[in-house]
């Protein structure tokens, strides 16, 4: 296992450094760079040589490998020393400055996160916990009422996109019941001794978590059926009803542990989609995550920021396809990495 691990983790380096100059080699066709806000009354000499000064008149790939080094290593390593204080957050390294708002672009990132992280991370888990038992006890009941309602229900929630969803629950829950708040205040701060502080972000959160985990609940429940209906008349189960297993005993040991290896997979390669599915969600109620710090930046033409951010999230992506690979043997006693 551990070599495995190693190789794929060796194999992943290439694939991260493509993937970066893929990402590197689009986004420096765009129009534009940190000169185009200067001044037209600055002299054309002194625009070049701040050109000339922020490598801009660099070859493409020194520029990537520049860019390359920084990402790959002096970021990780910033992030590390402000854990840890290693330097006393007085570290002389170059960073990946963005163009709008001339900071780290991984240091404001890093403070969107939470609040992606809130919205995001709690509809994930909801929808992950809520779709695997449905999806099971909807293969195990086959056409019965509790299918068939359950059927349509994640039809219409995984066919329907976010951004609809959203705006018909701002609507009928904001507008005309007024129950929840029409957009997230991130300004709001949480006190564990403040009642009303957390019914209020209890509020703010109900909605966009509650779009979130339908359809997250939706496509994962009707692969989880699928998966499971598969299994259940497999020869595997009919050999274990045969031997005098008692059938709660045939479906959590034998049934449901095969039924989640490809379960596994999508749930691994779900994990990068809280990410990118916050571009939609944060738009629609208005969250300063990550999402809507990338649409920001894709307006305000900060190129710095959206390579930045596109590379984490490809970083998630091959990360937890290692991950996937992994639980496969923790799941299926039949593979090995040898």
């Amino acid at each position: 296992m551990l070599q495995y691990v190693i190789r794929r983790t060796l194999f992943a380096i290439p694939t991260l450094l493509i993937i970066s100059l893929v990402i590197f080699g689009i986004l420096e066709l765009a129009p534009g760079d940190p000169t185009s806000n200067v001044p037209l009354t600055v002299p054309a000499e002194v625009r070049e040589r701040m050109r000339e000064a922020l490598g801009l008149n660099d070859p493409f790939l020194l520029k990537w490998l520049k860019w390359c080094r920084v990402m790959l290593i002096n970021e990780p390593l910033h992030l590390i020393d402000s854990a840890f204080n290693l330097c006393g957050g007085d570290c002389d390294r170059d960073r990946i400055i963005s163009w709008s708002s001339r900071s780290p672009a991984v240091d404001i990132i890093y403070q969107r996160l939470p609040q992606t992280m809130w919205i995001l991370g709690v509809a994930f888990v909801l929808g992950t916990l809520l779709a695997i038992p449905v999806g099971v006890y909807s293969a195990y009941r086959q056409y019965s009422v509790f299918d068939n309602v359950g059927t349509f229900v994640t039809m219409v929630g995984f066919s329907l996109p976010v951004f609809f969803t959203g705006l018909v629950a701002i609507l009928i829950f904001s507008v005309w019941l007024g129950w929840f708040p029409s957009f997230y205040d991130t300004t709001h701060e949480v006190s564990l001794t403040d009642w009303d502080s957390i019914v209020t972000q209890a509020k703010q959160m109900a909605m966009p978590v509650a779009v979130l985990t339908l359809f997250n609940a939706s496509a994962l429940s009707r692969f989880t059926r699928s998966s499971v209906l598969d299994s259940l008349n497999a020869d595997y189960v009919r050999t274990a009803r045969s031997k005098g297993l008692g059938e709660t005993a045939v479906v959590n040991r034998h049934v449901v542990r095969n039924s989640l290896i490809p379960v596994v997979t999508l749930i691994a390669l779900s994990i990068p989609g809280i990410f990118t599915g916050a571009i939609i969600t944060e738009t629609v109620f208005r969250i300063n995550g990550i999402g809507q710090l990338l649409i920001t930046a894709i307006g305000q033409g900060d190129v710095p920021m959206v390579q930045s951010i596109s590379f984490i999230f490809a970083l998630l992506t091959v990360v937890f396809n290692l991950v996937a690979d992994v639980l496969y043997g923790l799941l299926d006693p039949r593979i090995r990495y040898d």
